[in-house]
């Protein structure tokens, strides 16, 4: 205890937070130096020296430093794919500056006391930045340049949760979807830095409309605040869970509804939202909404009306044994993997699902339990409560066609920890949440907790609650609201949704536009993000719709053809065969080649060789592109689109993942029309449809 600690160095910074020294080898794969970079800089504050002092950057050293900048990273990103040839000058320029100055203590680098040491260590993040586009999230591309090394990065983000070959455990770099529209600068504008504590999933997912018109870039969702009646016998407090009871009294209760999904209204709702919109693409449902045995039956309707998506709450019917309930986001995904009417016509498979768990529980103290008129079976002089697992914190981020959506589960919403921390670090499009609660007003707490998260990262918000419980919110002297649901994006504002009298649903639809990407370091604002807002609001009456003679008999549903992860790397590599067909076809060859199980490149990046399904779904890609000759984009887009009749159904799955991606990246080619953005509206919210 009486010895001196060390002066924290470069080095000895890097050792600590990667297990690793600081060594040449980082060179061979840009997001390790975009994490070193990262973790000297911000540990350092040296982040600052980019805005003070005032008109000192970019550094005068390098004239036309932008486009140094981006020629480097762009250089990096071909020569990470083989190693041949040497590295851009102004990479190896900046770098050997801080290989030189690896004993230098970290203050000095927060004190700014060597300058070319602070303009070398900003530029080379700058530069590691850059060369981590595309590898998390589709963007437009002029060439296909490194089209391999980005396909190699999102295997590896896939199977590890991180884009970077350091241990996971010890931190993740992650891609960075948005920057701030306003406020805060960002010094990134491709990848983030996440420290220790939380694992983070990535899944991408080739669910889209058909074709590359304006159409393809809409989106219909279906709002199901269910339940419509929640009775307060549906709150049921554990026995003998009461402690303290002569000292700040607590106990546990449970929400278990005896009434479960009523299928024959949600046919009808179904049926009168599609006669509406012409399709559904997303069904939402709020927290607890489903029990846990209902999903089967649930996504089995879904898939017979089209429905390519859906998130619900869940609740577990019994816990294991010594346990309690779980509570978490369902998130199914239709394996047609497209939206509308046409698979109907694709027979039906079992579904993918993501799960994202509940990390905080809800407390009912006495105030609630009067605005919810809960007395009768809660007493209001105890804190009750929610008898669930609370697990380990993990955030599942799902990149679906241009949108990148993370679901919260009621509390986490309104926490302010690291799982908030990590959200606005990668800015998801979209952050939709559900609730079990009362009205979503622009007053309350949601409206609040999501104005943060339009304001910084300027991701969309949408919460949704059980009408129910909207209906049971009766706090002193007011009246029952209405107010089922809330939209809020950084352009249009707040949006209040009710349910009106006579519906048992809402139809939103929403569109997506490009979003700016910023960064405070002097790089051009480049506009090749997404942002996505709502355009609008339909009340669906199913009393327009009669109901079916009979429902549909059950059928046995085969098994998925592959994975979610698998389905991830799939599509990953689907997404290079795009790349690479829309700018350099000759590279096509090489791309399939590396998606190989036996490719030599896994073993220097400690991943082990694909196995079992994934390695077939690869040799089917192969097999199909090869067959079609990969002469031009075009072509291959419609052989893509042609579905053989004795077609296998992983071959299917793989057709449609590579059609889904060839889609995708024509709706973004320079030209392609896009939708136009409202204008902003007043942030207070009509609540009209």
């Amino acid at each position: 205890m009486s010895q001196r600690v060390a002066v924290p160095t470069l080095a000895s910074t890097w050792q600590g937070a990667a297990g690793a020294p600081i060594s040449d080898d980082l060179l061979a794969w840009p997001p390790d130096v975009f994490a070193f970079a990262n973790v000297l800089l911000d540990r350092s504050e040296a982040f600052r020296f980019v805005l003070t002092p005032i008109d000192e950057w970019p550094p005068r050293r390098y004239p036309g430093w932008v486009a140094l900048v981006e020629e480097a990273a762009r250089e990096w990103g071909a020569w990470a794919e083989d190693g041949r040839g040497t590295l851009p000058k102004l990479l190896l320029d900046v770098w050997g500056v801080v290989r030189e100055c690896a004993d230098t203590p970290l203050e000095d680098l927060a004190e700014g006391r060597d300058l070319r040491l602070c303009e070398s260590l900003l530029t080379l993040h700058a530069v590691a930045d850059e060369a981590c586009a595309g590898l998390g999230i589709a963007l437009d591309t002029s060439d296909a340049t490194g089209s391999v090394y980005r396909a190699r990065g999102r295997e590896l983000l896939a199977r590890t949760g991180s884009m970077a070959r350091v241990d996971p455990r010890l931190l993740r770099v992650l891609p960075k979807v948005r920057t701030p529209p306003t406020g805060r600068p960002a010094f990134s504008r491709y990848a983030c830095i996440q420290g220790p504590g939380i694992s983070a999933r990535w899944h991408k997912v080739p669910s889209r409309h058909r074709g590359t018109d304006l159409q393809s870039e809409y989106a219909t969702m279906l709002l199901l605040p269910w339940p419509l009646r929640v009775r307060a016998s549906d709150f049921r407090p554990l026995g003998e869970s009461v402690h303290r009871p002569a000292k700040e009294p607590y106990g546990f209760f449970e929400f278990a509804p005896d009434e479960g999904l009523d299928f024959e209204l949600l046919d009808r709702v179904l049926r009168a939202a599609c006669q509406e919109a012409g399709t559904v693409d997303v069904v939402c449902l709020p927290e607890s909404a489903v029990d846990e045995r209902e999903i089967d039956d649930l996504e089995r309707l879904l898939h017979e009306h089209g429905v390519a998506f859906l998130q619900t709450g869940v609740r577990q019917h019994a816990p294991q044994a010594g346990g309690s309930r779980g509570n978490w986001i369902h998130i199914g995904v239709n394996p047609a993997f497209e939206k509308g009417p046409a698979t109907r016509d694709a027979g039906r498979a079992e579904w993918f699902h993501i799960r994202q768990d509940k990390h905080h529980r809800w407390s009912l103290d006495d105030s609630q339990i009067y605005q919810y008129h809960l007395g009768g079976v809660l007493h209001p002089g105890i804190r009750w409560w929610e008898a669930m697992d609370v697990p380990r914190r993990a955030i599942q981020f799902v990149e679906v066609a241009e949108l990148t959506l993370v679901a919260l589960v009621c509390e986490d919403l309104a926490q302010n920890g690291h799982v908030a921390e990590l959200i606005r670090s990668v800015g998801p499009t979209v952050v939709m949440t559900g609730l079990l609660d009362g009205p979503q007003l622009n007053s309350r707490w949601a409206a609040r907790y999501a104005s943060v998260l339009a304001d910084d990262p300027g991701s969309a918000v949408l919460t949704l609650t059980s009408y129910g419980m909207v209906q049971r919110s009766r706090p002193h002297r007011r009246d029952a609201s209405s107010v089922v649901a809330m939209w809020k994006d950084p352009s249009r504002g707040v949006r209040e949704i009710p349910l009106e009298p006579g519906a048992q649903a809402v139809l939103l639809t929403v569109c997506m536009d490009r979003a700016t990407r910023r960064s405070a370091d002097a790089r051009w604002p480049v506009d090749n993000g997404t942002a996505c807002f709502d355009v609008a609001v339909h009340q669906i009456d199913a009393t327009t719709v009669s109901t079916r003679s009979s429902p549909p008999p059950p059928r046995t549903v085969p098994a998925r053809a592959l994975e979610g992860d698998d389905l991830t790397v799939l599509t990953g590599w689907a997404e290079a065969v795009a790349e690479a067909l829309a700018h350099d076809p000759d590279r096509t060859a090489a791309v399939l080649a590396d998606a190989r199980s036996d490719a030599s490149w896994r073993a220097a990046m400690r991943l082990a060789p694909p196995t079992g399904r994934l390695v077939d779904a690869i040799d089917s890609l192969r097999r199909f592109v090869l067959a079609n000759g990969a002469a031009t984009y075009d072509a291959m887009l419609a052989a893509a689109g042609h579905q053989p009749e004795d077609e296998e159904p992983l071959d299917r799955m793989v057709r449609r993942a590579l059609l889904s991606m060839l889609e995708e990246r024509q709706t973004r080619r320079p030209g392609q029309h896009r939708a136009s953005r409202p204008s902003p509206r007043s942030s207070s919210g009509d609540g009209t449809g």
